[in-house]
């Protein structure tokens, strides 16, 4: 049973001078870069995303590197630091995938503590150049099989709704394998691994069935850590998607203030008009909740604490609800507008829709919470 008294020094809950000036570069990169007329545009690529934003992200920034050790050619900061990134993301809705890459590859790459592995594909994570993500993370019993053939493992079986799983250069699977579960880096190619795009309600975040049929593997880690490997990313990609739907809701907060401020009805401006105060009053108090709970659950994967699992459970459910509520705000208060396909409200809503149940839904994140912190669920008696 996990204590109920955080144990994370308060110092890390603030932002350091050097987290703010990353702020502001990402921001004004963004704001230059990749405006809600650029993601449009991107989404129609192959990709889905510009890929010459993202070679300037990894190459002239370093977001890529940011939590990669400087052995691995990272610059050796923390998971603070690239949850400021990953926020800033997230208000800017960001299309590319820094998610799957840097966040759930990476760190199951790192907390394998395959050294083989790390020195093999997170420097090209780093670097930009490699696209990854992971598959079959969150099944309860694997839908791909690892066997042992001439040359090696190969793969059989599917996963679905894979994070960028059409394009991913690398792919971290969890097979089983008849001493159990097992982790796997699987380079797919045509002949072996059949890719098919899925159609989802956010295009921002594209998803994919991944079909292996004899996809040559390399296990990572041992079996024994594959699922604790597996439990610590999931919850790093908690922590991770909740910094990212605090940078929506303060993007989808600000938007709706600076309308209200401008639109005028009866004389004045509609911000002026208590019932709209109210509702913009209570997306603040829930953004500064989300707020709190991300910087909690960044603070908790930055020093590697026990209370990881707890925070990114409590992050998931708070900012999640936050999410839907700053976007629903977004497109009410923008009246008619706000409901047209040409208003950026939209692709916002659905980021938010498909966020919420991206690594569980916020009742199976509860569920999960009261057994972390020891409390017992009974049945109506």
């Amino acid at each position: 049973m996990h204590r109920r008294r955080p144990e994370i020094d308060p110092q890390l809950l603030s932002e350091t001078d050097e987290q703010r000036q990353l702020r502001t570069v990402l921001r004004d990169l963004y704001a230059e870069a990749s405006g809600v007329e650029d993601v449009r545009e991107h989404l129609a690529t192959p990709r889905g995303y510009d890929e010459a934003l993202w070679a300037r992200l990894a190459g002239e920034i370093g977001v890529h590197g940011l939590a990669v050790p400087e052995e691995y050619g990272g610059s050796g900061f923390t998971f603070a630091e690239l949850a400021v990134a990953l926020e800033e993301a997230g208000r800017a809705l960001y299309c590319a995938p820094l998610l799957p890459t840097v966040v759930l590859a990476a760190h199951a790459l790192l907390l394998s503590g395959d050294r083989t592995a790390c020195e093999r594909y997170l420097p090209r994570i780093a670097d930009g150049t490699l696209t990854a993500t992971v598959a079959g993370f969150e099944a309860d019993e694997p839908g791909v099989a690892a066997e042992r053939g001439g040359g090696g493992w190969v793969l059989r079986g599917r996963a679905d709704f894979v994070l960028d799983g059409a394009g991913a250069d690398l792919i971290l699977v969890r097979a089983g394998t008849p001493a159990g579960p097992r982790l796997f880096a699987c380079e797919p190619a045509p002949g072996t691994c059949r890719r098919t795009p899925r159609r989802v309600l956010d295009e921002t975040r594209r998803q994919a069935l991944v079909e292996f049929r004899g996809a040559p593997a390399t296990a990572v880690g041992t079996a024994e850590g594959t699922e604790g490997t597996v439990s610590a990313t999931l919850d790093t990609g908690r922590a991770a998607l909740a910094a990212e739907q605090v940078g929506g809701s303060g993007h989808a907060l600000d938007a709706t203030v600076g309308f209200v401020a401008q639109r005028h009805q009866f004389g004045r401006p509609i911000g002026s008009f208590q019932a709209v105060k109210h509702r913009l009053a209570d997306v603040l108090v829930a953004l500064e909740a989300a707020r709190s709970a991300s910087a909690y659950a960044t603070a908790c994967a930055a020093v590697g604490s026990p209370q990881s699992p707890v925070a990114a459970c409590a992050a998931a459910v708070v900012c999640s609800e936050t999410f839907r509520l700053a976007t629903a705000e977004y497109v009410q208060l923008h009246g008619g507008i706000g409901f047209t396909w040409e208003h950026p409200a939209h692709l916002y809503v659905r980021r938010a829709r498909g966020a919420e149940v991206l690594f569980g839904t916020a009742d199976r994140h509860r569920a999960r919470l009261a057994e972390l912190v020891g409390l017992a669920t009974h049945g109506a008696g």
